[in-house]
């Protein structure tokens, strides 16, 4: 048996003061859509005592909700919601197609936002939306909850330290039964989790991507892609998501040319381990090297509970968020140009394609 050393990181999430400034904002947030994934925002800001008002054209949804948190106005209109002076922020967990359009319309009316990814579906649309947040002094807040997560915040610090030497190349999966969607593919629905992880761990965006996928459920709508992502310093990712598969499994592995770490999300115990293993050469042959593997603990925190209160934290500072305008269009500028790829078979595709406006 290898060896198990255990290592115990108390509060390895993102550093927040959120009960604190949440005071400052109370009472002031809107979240307009609570269905699947809204109805865990709602609760969160409920808690965090910042829930102003819920909204949602289902009226099924929006009873269900006003049961639960009977302090929080109810509106079915976006419109009424964006001209309520007393909502200082606008979160959005509404479809992804409606985006652009809504956090333009948010912006517009001077609110601070929080929206879902992704921020668009074009990187030419996320553009338009950071420069406008920027020019109006707005908080724009992109929903890459992963980046929240306490393992994934103590693994960037490990790289960062140099515990797992040079990266070499990392790979994700994030499979499952289902969810599946009808408005958007596996692609534009698993893989920005993962594209925002990557990128933020290597501290850049990929020079360029390549997709290829399979669509068996529904005609044009993808089921399965896998991902290549090329970075500019030779390190290489791949990222393989699919809603058609047997199992649950959501685990990223980085390989260093010292150690290497596996975070497997769906783990009961031991989410994230250090495997110091590697490659020695020998006499002039490659051998492998097996010694320790160490168990990194830390607070079990819900990162979106942290997620939330970081924008909470940016309302009352006026600060950029870890996940705001300029890294989620990282994220939208990978996905593009994985769009890209799948529609052209799998070959490879440049980012600069994009920002120089040419899709050949």
């Amino acid at each position: 048996m290898v060896p198990l050393d255990k290592v115990i990181v108390e509060d390895a999430g993102v550093s927040l003061a959120g009960n604190k400034r949440a005071a400052a904002v109370t009472n002031h947030v809107a979240v307009v859509g609570c269905g699947y994934w809204g109805k865990h925002l709602v609760r969160n800001f409920a808690q965090l005592r910042a829930l102003r008002l819920i909204c949602d054209s289902d009226e099924q949804l929006l009873q269900a909700q006003a049961a639960l948190y009977p302090q929080a106005q109810l509106n079915h209109s976006f419109a009424e919601v964006l001209a309520d002076p007393e909502v200082q922020a606008v979160v959005l967990a509404t479809p992804a197609v409606l985006h652009y359009a809504q956090v333009k319309q948010a912006l517009h009316a001077g609110k601070d936002i929080f929206v879902e990814k992704p921020l668009a579906l074009h990187y030419s649309e996320g553009v338009e939306l950071v420069e406008l947040a920027a020019a109006r002094n707005t908080i724009l807040m992109v929903g890459h909850i992963l980046e929240y997560h306490p393992a994934v915040s103590l693994l960037k610090d490990f790289i960062k330290r140099g515990e797992l030497g040079q990266v070499l190349y990392l790979y994700s999966n994030r499979l499952n039964l289902g969810k599946v969607r009808q408005e958007e593919n596996i692609l534009w629905s698993f893989a920005p989790h993962d594209i925002s992880v990557i990128c933020s761990l290597i501290g850049a965006e990929p020079i360029e991507v390549s997709a290829s996928g399979g669509s068996y459920l529904q005609s044009g709508i993808a089921d399965v892609t896998v991902t290549n992502l090329v970075f500019d310093d030779g390190v290489r990712g791949h990222i393989f998501v699919s809603w058609l598969h047997t199992y649950k499994e959501q685990k990223l592995v980085v390989v260093g040319d010292r150690k290497m770490a596996v975070f497997d999300d769906t783990a009961r115990e031991g989410k994230l381990k250090i495997y110091d293993k590697g490659i020695e050469w020998r006499a002039g042959l490659p051998v492998p090297r097996q010694t320790a593997e160490t168990t990194l603990f830390f607070e079990e925190l819900e990162p979106l509970r942290l997620e939330c209160e970081h924008f909470l934290d940016c309302i009352g500072n006026r600060q950029q968020p870890l996940t705001g305008g300029q890294k989620a269009l990282t994220v939208l500028k990978v996905l593009e140009a994985c769009q890209i790829s799948l529609e052209r078979g799998g070959g490879a595709v440049r980012l600069d394609e994009l920002t120089d406006g040419v899709h050949k």
